[in-house]
This record gives structure tokens, sequence and C-alpha cells, in this order.
């Protein structure tokens, strides 16, 4: 089952001069502050701007670390906090047993080692959409998010290759009956991280969007 969990966020510092430097945001937000608006306002709430992938590397954003030393990882704290039936726990926070379920493809799997922990904004799309400028420490933080349990989602390993590092301009979860509350959570992530949307990706979501309930969206701001 999930829960909420935290994850220290730290300072944003100068953008790489390949990419334009995102305007100021006008609307006062600040890290810390909650905000809640129906999902179809968050998102013309979102700046659009073009994507760039100049200069990106996985290796940017530093991930599955151990944040609180208490010898599990961001992947096993995803995978404890997300299980259907609670595995066991060994040394060096190794998990064996246990059951998942993994709403992109419809599917229970048995044991961790089917599962990936899914960046819902995938690296190099928070990269594309502002993460460039940030701080190698906000970087880790964005990668490890545990302060909001729609950022990091443990599915099938088939389904998170499959998905790869495409927003929902080419692709939404195999199972249909997810694809609301994907979108959803996309616009609440980008909304918490303050990333911008390309105009086709604010198509794409105000196409699947158009037939979903306008829920409203609650979020901490992480900057």
């Amino acid at each position: 089952m999930r829960f909420a969990r935290t994850a220290a966020l730290a300072a944003m510092l100068t953008p790489a001069a390949a990419h334009a430097v995102p305007a100021a945001d006008p609307t006062g937000r600040a890290a810390g502050q909650a905000v809640t608006l129906p999902v179809r306002d968050a998102l013309a709430a979102l700046p659009v701007r073009s994507e760039d992938r100049t200069g990106y590397e996985r290796t940017k954003f530093k991930h599955w670390v151990d944040a609180d030393k208490d010898g599990c990882t961001t992947r096993a704290e995803v995978l404890k906090a997300e299980a259907v039936i609670v595995p066991e726990q060994g040394a060096r926070c190794a998990l064996t047993g246990g059951e998942w379920y993994s709403p992109y493809d419809d599917r229970y799997l048995q044991g961790p080692r089917g599962l990936d922990i899914d960046h819902l904004i995938p690296l190099a799309e928070a990269w594309d959409s502002g993460a460039f400028a940030w701080s190698p420490a906000e970087r880790q933080s964005y990668a490890n998010d545990l302060g909001d349990e729609r950022a990091l989602i443990a599915v099938s390993a088939a389904s998170n290759r499959a998905k790869a590092d495409q927003d929902p301009t080419t692709w939404l979860p195999p199972a249909a009956g997810y694809h609301c509350q994907y979108a959803t959570d996309w616009v609440a992530d980008k909304t918490r991280w303050n990333l911008s949307i390309d105009t086709s990706e604010e198509a794409a979501l105000s196409q699947t969007l158009s037939h979903c309930p306008n829920t409203p969206v609650t979020v901490t701001l992480a900057r």
C-alpha cells in the first residue's frame, strides 16, 4: 500500500549555458507550500516551453541513494511502501517474497525481481522540462523523491522499459483504465517540481483529461 514519504530538497544553482533560463515564477510559489487545483486548471497553469535535451546524461541524476541511512535505498523504500503482500527483509535490506500490483499493465507480480521503480516523469523528460537548470543536489532529490507517492512507482519491468523516457504524447500505460490516473499524476508531479510542458505534451494531456473527472490535485511544492 502506498503512503506519503519524505525527502530532503536542495537549492537551485545557475543553469547550464546551453539552455535558455526559465523566467522567474511570478506566482510567489515556494518550496514547502501546499497547493490544490482541479487537474485541468493545474495543467493550464504549467509553463509551456520547447524542450532541449542538450547535455543530458542519466548520471546527472544520482538515484537509489540511502537518504536516511537505514540501510535501504530509495528503490527498496518504494518496494516496501507499495507491496500488496509485505516482503521479507534480510541483511543490507535484501527483499525476498512479497507481491506487488503494477497498475501500468494491470498485473500482480510475485517477488521484487520483475519490478522496476519508475520515475513518473522520466529523468530525461525532467531535464528537458527544467532540471537542466538545477544543482546536482536538487536533481538527486528529484530522482529519489519520497515526499510524494506519485513521483516513484513500482511497476513491471516490461512496462517501465516500454515507456522508457517517453511523455504522454507517445506513451500511455497499456491498461486503459489507468490513463486518467496517469495523466492526473503527471500533471501533479510537474506542478510539484515546477517543470514545463511542450505543446504536443499539453495537447496529449488535454485530450486524455477531457475524458476524465476534473479531480482536484494537492501537491506540496518541491521548488
